[in-house]
């Protein structure tokens, strides 16, 4: 898999953009708060249906403007596919898959299937268990629609019961409908916990090696599902804390109270680990992402670098570069000169200044 062609009209700074991509690696780089990392947020857009910043969809669309569209141009196992979305001020996106309207956003979701790797990313191990989990989210969102339809309607049951505990405040007749939302919420709960279990052994059994290798053979990496509560507790658990989800009007046993541990020579590198190890474990993390969709969807998704290589050192550098292989790479950088060493093959290079993005020669 790989994507051709980036059309883009009133998104973030760019007015209009036509940009052609090579199947290997395309630079672009200029100074910052020009649109480099715009290019990638809108690619990430047209794969997952929203921005990896969580901001709204009219956040996105050129000052003055009432909407925005892209257009991206792939071709998948040997076939052309076109993806198009319409953003709209206080309105619903628009998207459409080969000029075929797609009714609901998530079922775009595996059409075209992205690694993003930003500076952000390497603080996913030190950061709050939000981070982690929306990092397997995503993923599992892009490989299994079963996965996301659970997932979708797990976070509407709970938006709603969180809705209800307020109202019980004012309306305490109200708590005998909470029920009614619990069950469901078990239901879809227990089927999210049960797919993370296997994405994390999966995970696992790619991340040891490449972990192993990058670390020079001297760590040992596993990653720990430590779920909020497990199924067969599910039920029981939730009762034990109705009285406090009353009390704070806030659902607290669940899925989405997950965490994930990362254990290397078995110690939790987020409380006991160095800056290096966390920042080692991150790369290692999504090394192994590309491989599990290689594995899962036997295509290559397409990575996404966002100023990312300057945050690591030259060893974490090369064996990032050398491992990504035959995956078409998009990256942003401020200058070229960190690039240009013969480390790798540059195919485009694209100069970005203030909104407009201009082809150069790799020479420049």
């Amino acid at each position: 898999m790989y994507i051709k062609t980036l059309e883009l009209e009133n998104f973030r700074n760019y007015k209009n953009l036509h940009i052609d991509f090579d199947r290997g690696t395309t630079i672009l780089y200029g100074d910052n708060a020009q649109g480099k990392t715009n290019v990638l947020e809108a690619i990430f857009y047209l794969a997952i249906t929203k921005s990896y910043k969580g901001v709204k969809d009219k956040d996105v669309i050129f000052f003055g403007e009432e909407e925005a569209h892209l257009k991206a141009f792939l071709e998948k196992k040997e076939e052309p596919v076109r993806i198009d979305m319409h953003l709209r001020t206080g309105k619903a996106k628009g998207i459409a898959l080969n000029l075929e309207k797609v009714k609901k956003a998530v079922d775009l979701l595996g059409t075209m299937n992205v690694v993003l790797f930003s500076p952000e990313d390497l603080n996913i191990i030190k950061e709050g268990p939000a981070n982690r989990r929306q990092f397997v989210d995503m993923e599992l969102c892009q490989l299994d629609s079963f996965y996301t339809y659970n997932l979708t309607n797990y976070n509407k049951i709970i938006n709603q019961r969180n809705t209800l505990l307020k109202d019980i405040y004012f309306n305490p007749t109200l708590k005998e409908t909470l029920n009614i939302w619990d069950n469901q919420m078990i239901s879809y709960g227990s089927k999210i916990i049960e797919r993370r279990n296997g994405f994390i052994s999966q995970l696992n059994e790619i991340i040891y090696d490449i972990h192993k290798k990058l670390s020079g053979g001297t760590e040992e990496i596993k990653i720990i599902y430590d779920p909020n509560t497990s199924i067969e507790d599910y039920e029981s658990n939730l009762m034990k804390s109705k009285d406090r989800d009353l009390k704070s009007k806030i659902t607290s046993t669940g899925p989405h109270r997950d965490d994930f541990i990362f254990e290397v020579n078995g110690v939790d590198i987020r409380k006991f680990g160095s800056q290096g190890q966390q920042r080692t474990a991150a790369l290692s993390l999504k090394l192994a992402e590309i491989e599990l969709i290689k594995n899962v969807t036997k295509d290559v998704p397409i990575l996404l670098l966002d100023d990312v290589l300057s945050e690591l050192d030259s060893n974490r550098q090369k064996f990032l570069l050398d491992t990504i292989g035959n995956v078409q790479t998009i990256i942003t950088c401020t200058g070229l000169d960190e690039f240009v060493n013969d480390r790798f093959e540059i195919n485009k290079v694209y100069k970005v200044k203030n909104g407009t993005v201009e082809e150069m020669s790799k020479q420049d």
